[in-house]
């Protein structure tokens, strides 16, 4: 996958991810930018969430939408 390709994915998918995780921002998937580290210790922090639990919710979340790829 070419990275113009993850580039729109991330976008395509950010209002997913907000949909699901309510308290993470537009700002905060910015800075993300699509790196999956960055994500599980923003949703750590934002929903309060021990790193296991983020783990599981975010795999959970993506065999939902296997369309969905982190840029890293």
């Amino acid at each position: 996958m070419n990275e113009d390709t993850i580039k729109g994915n991330w976008k395509q998918f950010k209002g997913k991810l907000i949909e699901q995780w309510g308290k993470l921002t537009n700002d905060d998937l910015d800075v993300i930018d699509g790196k999956r580290e960055q994500f599980l210790g923003k949703l750590q922090e934002r929903q309060g969430l021990a790193r296991e639990a983020a783990e599981k919710q975010l795999k959970e979340w993506q065999e939902r939408h296997p369309d969905f790829r982190f840029n890293d």
